[in-house]
């Protein structure tokens, strides 16, 4: 049997593909920087080895499968080129193996993970269900139906996925390193609903994906009225989030799930109308809706003496408008603070009036130094441009996070797609030794 070896396995998406292998007993095994990455837990949990970047970890009769953040001149994937081993880049990888399922691909430039995470949760409890999602998570689940994966736009690469189903749950202009403008970035998802077989069920509240063509059934959902599904009558408890659900204006069935905001509103649609499209039991899916768990590092809440600290992967503006909205909904008499790390400066660059507008949402910001990535380590740019935007902002260091210990009975989002969860460990840590 040959052994999957994985170069970059702790990215979240080489992480969960790792997950699914070694679940369906394949022999899995990787390799990667020696650096504390939180995708690394799942991994050693399932007893998946993890060995430190060198050219001898290639050896004759493996099957390489390489991240898309390491370049051909890698030394592992040079040796494998020397060695005659078979090379699959991760998106590929992931294109041939979907096809051995019904797949649903999940995507969007935002809410993709939480979607993908709660469709897997609800579709699990029907039917075998594998699942792959991009916060480093995936299950290999034996004589699976289903395969539920996380579609990324970056570079393009869900271009090499041909789907039997596509959730899109919206279409925004992001990663500005790659895309021109938002024109470009619909051309890539209007070529991508070419490629689905079966269905797309998109966000018709978005105004990019109202404009999407597809030779399958285009299912549309939000709360406009011209929507197949419209979701009505939205209530808010400590709970929760309760609502209605139309099907072309017919009544349907109420749903409860135990999350905050209108987007999560619109990802349990999204769910909801695949699952009725596919005839799954209406009553299993309810029950499932209402015990989802979450996914790593979106919204999750952990409460320490009189404050909520929340970790939030939060790094585009239209992301950190929701989480923001999510935090008020649940804690409406509580102040609000914000503790964002700006992720690329390309990014930053782009949308530093925006990011500033998302960020006065709330009542308090602290700004840390901006995360380079692994694409790029310094722009034209600095912290301080986006603070002068944003009054009565304040910059953050790792080892001064003392300073928000006068925010009592406050939610404290730390928001980032870098390394937010640094700071977030040393406030804790300083809490404790207090």
């Amino acid at each position: 049997m040959t052994v999957y070896h994985f170069v970059g396995i702790k990215g979240s998406g080489m992480s969960a593909l790792a997950q699914v292998l070694h679940d369906l007993k394949l022999e899995v095994q990787g390799s990667d920087y020696e650096k504390q990455f939180f995708t690394q837990i799942a991994l050693e949990k399932a007893g998946i080895t993890i060995l430190p970047f060198s050219e001898e970890n290639i050896k004759p009769g493996m099957t390489v499968i390489a991240g898309n953040a390491f370049p051909d001149t890698h030394p592992e994937i040079m040796r494998a080129t020397e060695l005659g081993l078979p090379i699959v880049r991760y998106h590929r990888f992931l294109g041939d193996f979907l096809k051995n399922f019904t797949s649903v691909a999940v995507t969007g430039a935002h809410g993709k993970t939480s979607t993908t995470g709660l469709l897997a949760h609800v579709m699990g409890g029907v039917k075998p269900t594998s699942y792959l999602i991009g916060d480093g998570t995936g299950k290999g689940v034996e004589q699976s139906e289903y395969f539920v994966f996380e579609a990324c736009e970056y570079r393009r690469h869900f271009l090499s996925y041909y789907p039997d189903y596509a959730i899109m749950t919206n279409i925004d202009f992001d990663h500005p390193d790659y895309y021109a403008n938002i024109e470009d970035v619909f051309d890539a998802f209007q070529t991508m609903a070419l490629q689905v077989n079966k269905g797309i069920i998109a966000c018709g509240d978005d105004e990019q994906l109202q404009s999407i063509q597809a030779k399958v059934p285009v299912i549309l959902y939000g709360f406009a009225e011209e929507n197949d599904f419209q979701g009505k009558n939205i209530s808010v408890t400590e709970e929760g989030t309760t609502f209605d659900v139309y099907v072309r204006n017919t009544f349907y069935e109420t749903f409860t799930i135990p999350t905050f905001g209108k987007h999560s509103v619109l990802n349990a649609l999204g769910v909801i109308a695949l699952c009725k499209y596919e005839h799954l039991d209406t009553e299993v899916i309810k029950a499932r809706l209402k015990t989802f768990g979450g996914v790593k590092r979106r919204f999750t809440e952990k409460e320490i003496g009189s404050q909520i600290l929340i970790d939030d992967y939060a790094h585009h503006p239209t992301e950190i408008t929701a989480t923001i909205d999510s935090a008020r909904q649940k804690y409406p008499n509580r102040e609000i603070v914000a503790v964002f790390q700006p992720h690329t400066f390309t990014r930053t660059q782009k949308f530093i009036t925006q990011f500033a507008d998302s960020l006065n949402l709330a009542d308090k910001v602290y700004l840390c130094d901006i995360f380079g990535s692994a694409r790029e380590n310094q722009g034209k740019l600095s912290i301080e441009d986006l603070q002068e935007k944003i009054p009565g902002a304040k910059l953050l260091k790792e080892d001064e996070t003392s300073v928000l210990q006068q925010h009592e009975n406050s939610v404290i989002l730390f928001m980032g797609a870098g390394d937010i969860q640094k700071f977030q460990v040393a406030y804790e840590q300083l809490l404790q030794v207090k």
